[in-house]
């Protein structure tokens, strides 16, 4: 289908978000959408690519939240696509740490650790609480204060620090009920489909978008389209793009990542207000790079259990957390480390070849100096990557509902969306998916109240004017807006308010 001259919607970034949201738009008779995707693929940060024979997932990699009370959305669309998954198990890792000179921890030992961490976690969630309600004035920060509380330790020792790598950034469900779990189940499925994770997304475009042979071929798909700046008013919006497009629209849905948000490439005309830009610099971003390592053969323990494996050494976070893919690939004798945050950006800003040498100083710690070298090496750049900026919004534990709020109201004819305005489910896929069907379903409304104005201020000026001369089938409501006299229309009295700046 050939793109619209002035669409009524334009949709920036094909991620999960934005091809929930044209989906829904398109399923209810706006059609005439465009979605404009800075790169040369749809997914974002499902992203999959071939290493060592098969394939990877250098992004999103799991469905999480399977088992619950309730279906996951993202588990449904991967049964109903045939998407091939297999169950991940976190919690046996504590058990498989190995210190620099190849021994594993003793169970006890690790399960003592293990519980020292997650009382301290519970400790300065405690301390968090307390701080919120003092500083909003809640009472029952009195309540709080009145149990006695020992102040949470530090971890200071390599296995304490490895605990506490994993119970932070893998395992924060042990101290605070997280809503993925809590409504969708507390199993993880880690995708092993050759077609890969973003198959789910094609096959969501082909219910609105023309394809043949697994190829998008609608020219409302318009690929490489950096859009660089969004100029918007009470009549509409302008897109303007880094090869020179501009776009005129009467919408835009913006689902970039929290990350783009925070960075220079998009500029707004005028400039957002405050309190967006205030709500936007309050959302961190999380950086998780997996690295791929192939190696010729398998030399790592491969049993039940022992899909995932932890380094302790004295930096937290240096190449802790392993995982072989011998579950996923039976013989493919590929290794995957994670690392977060500051190890993430820094390894994203050397070569390779260091990494390499980083990572196989610390396996030939646990294996031994035996083991064979690593015959070829993956290295994800989310952080670097100018259209991503990061991984995944990472809202604190205790935070403000207006910050949510605030990120994701419209301002003007600029809806938000992404994982990042989703309150309950920020960070996970399920997240992207379910706030950009939110996002779609909130605009449709706008839409509906902006006809409805429009045909209250047609009425009077039809009783001045006598009958319009129009075939049977056309409605006053659907008269294009060149057909209303130019004044009407420049008023603002058909357009939604102004933001408040």
């Amino acid at each position: 289908m050939d793109s619209p001259s002035r669409p009524s919607v334009i949709i920036v970034g094909a991620g999960i978000s934005g091809i929930a949201a044209a989906k829904v738009l398109a399923e209810n008779g706006i059609e005439d959408l465009v979605i404009l995707e800075a790169s040369d693929r749809v997914g974002g940060r499902i992203r999959k690519e071939s290493f060592g024979g098969v394939s990877v997932e250098l992004g999103a990699g799991w469905i999480a939240g399977v088992g619950g009370p309730q279906p996951n959305p993202v588990w449904e669309l991967g049964v109903q696509f045939g998407l091939r998954t297999c169950f991940s198990d976190y919690s046996n890792a504590r058990y498989n740490i190995y210190d620099r000179s190849g021994n594993i921890i003793p169970s006890g030992i690790a399960a003592d650790s293990y519980k020292k961490a997650v009382d301290s976690a519970i400790e300065k969630l405690r301390k968090l609480e307390e701080e919120e309600a003092t500083a909003y004035g809640d009472d029952h920060s009195n309540n709080i204060k009145n149990n006695e509380t020992k102040p949470p330790s530090t971890p200071e020792t390599p296995i304490e620090l490895a605990i506490d790598f994993i119970l932070h950034d893998f395992e924060m469900a042990e101290v605070e009920p997280i809503s993925t779990y809590v409504d969708f189940g507390e199993r993880e499925y880690f995708v092993a489909d050759e077609r890969g994770y973003d198959y789910l997304l094609y096959k969501m475009a082909e219910e609105f978008l023309f394809t043949s042979k697994g190829r998008i071929l609608d020219n409302r798909l318009k690929l490489n389209k950096v859009v660089r700046e969004l100029q918007y008013s009470k009549s509409g919006v302008t897109v303007k793009t880094e090869d020179g497009c501009v776009y005129e629209t009467n919408y835009v849905i913006l689902s970039v990542s929290i990350g783009v948000l925070q960075s220079d490439l998009l500029a707004f005309n005028p400039p957002l207000p405050g309190w967006k830009l205030q709500a936007i610099d309050k959302c961190d971003v999380m950086v998780y790079t997996k690295i791929f390592l192939k190696f010729p053969y398998k030399f790592w323990p491969s049993g039940p259990e022992k899909e995932f494996f932890i380094y302790a050494h004295e930096r937290r976070g240096y190449y802790t957390f392993w995982q072989h893919m011998e579950n996923a690939y039976p013989g493919s004798n590929i290794l995957v480390v994670t690392l977060t945050n500051g190890e993430s950006k820094r390894v994203e800003a050397q070569l390779d070849e260091e990494t390499l040498r980083e990572a196989m100083a610390a396996l030939r710690d646990m294996f031994g100096s035996n083991i064979p070298d690593a015959i070829d090496i993956l290295v994800p750049r989310w952080w670097n990557n100018r259209f991503q900026r990061g991984s995944y919004s990472n809202y604190p534990i205790i935070s403000n509902h207006k910050v949510f709020h605030d990120i994701k109201a419209p301002v003007g004819r600029i809806f938000f969306t992404g994982e990042h305005t989703s309150e309950r489910f920020n960070g996970y896929v399920h997240g992207g998916y379910l706030a950009g069907i939110d996002t779609s379903k909130a605009l449709l409304e706008e839409m509906r109240k902006e006809k409805e104005s429009q045909t209250l201020l047609l009425e009077p000026l039809l009783a001045l004017t006598g009958p319009l001369t129009m075939s049977k089938p056309e409605t006053v409501s659907n008269i294009h807006k060149c057909d209303i006299p130019t004044q009407l229309y420049l008023s603002g009295k058909l357009g939604i308010p102004e933001a408040i700046l």
